[in-house]
């Protein structure tokens, strides 16, 4: 019997697979436990109509992470951070700070589990850490951290 797959059955097959398995084995687990339904030709269709739609919005999602990229590969960004004495940073700079700036300077809304830090910042200077966009496009930033300038608090 032929059936469409809803979850992963181990030893039978992934989700969203068509596979053939005893007519037994089909009435007596899969269709009662709801892993599996017949492929019949609805069944069939939805099935092709889900991998389209799948497609279609992977194909978008790449098209958004180019336009992105173009944006912001090899750019540089500036952070500010509070400084105290003998210019020692308060804090670190984190992925957040990062997107938040990167947001805010090119007008995209980027999240933040996409940048990756090649180490911690916790020093004043020039960094360079990679964004993962989508699958298979990743685009490089430099990050320049300087401290703020602050004639309030000097006597």
């Amino acid at each position: 019997m032929q059936v469409v797959l809803l979850q992963d059955v181990k030893g039978s097959g992934k989700k969203s697979q068509v596979v053939n398995v005893s007519d037994g084995y089909a009435r007596n687990y899969l269709l009662p436990q709801k892993l599996a339904k017949r492929a019949d030709s609805q069944s069939l269709n939805e099935l092709k109509n889900q991998q389209q739609s799948s497609e279609y919005r992977a194909k978008l999602e790449k098209a958004e992470a180019e336009k992105i990229y173009s944006l912001i590969n090899e750019q540089s960004v500036n952070i500010f951070v509070k400084s105290g004495e003998g210019e020692k940073m308060f804090g670190s700079v984190t992925a957040k700070d990062i997107c938040a700036e990167i947001n805010k300077n090119y007008d995209i809304e980027l999240n933040k589990r996409k940048i990756f830090l090649q180490q911690d910042i916790k020093a004043f200077g020039r960094y360079t850490c990679e964004i993962k966009l989508c699958s298979d496009v990743s685009a490089k930033v430099y990050v320049s951290v300087t401290p703020i300038e602050d004639t309030d608090n000097k006597i």
